[in-house]
């Protein structure tokens, strides 16, 4: 039994960490980055508790399918990979569609605290 190359594996499966990588964290800093401006117009808006966390929510799932909408998908047709498909660019599945929920909380708990005292004090 022969053992595959290196080269004969990106042939087989051209997936290359650095990129994988370079994805996960323009996605991350991306989320990052909105999750504190929905902080801010939470804080502004007056939001409490549930309506609060529920803005978080709904808005971070129409970031990230935006930048589905936008940039995975043009490319996943490119490559002649299906709509949803996210294994060639990021690690799997949730790294993609569920990561942002966690990774952006505490810097939307935190500037919609900010912003809410400083608006209602």
């Amino acid at each position: 039994m022969t053992t595959m190359t290196e080269e004969q594996t990106y042939q087989i499966s051209p997936i290359v960490t650095e990129s994988v990588v370079h994805n996960t964290k323009t996605l991350s800093n991306l989320q990052s980055i909105t999750a504190s401006l929905f902080g801010v117009t939470a804080g502004i808006l007056g939001l409490e508790s549930t309506p609060g966390f529920l803005f978080y929510l709904l808005f971070s799932a129409i970031t990230i399918l935006l930048f589905h909408a936008f940039r995975v998908a043009p490319e996943s047709r490119a490559a002649g990979l299906g709509f949803f498909d996210t294994s060639s660019y990021f690690r799997g599945a949730f790294s993609f569609w569920g990561s942002g929920f966690t990774a952006g909380l505490p810097g939307f708990v935190l500037t919609w605290t900010l912003f809410y005292n400083l608006v209602r004090p």
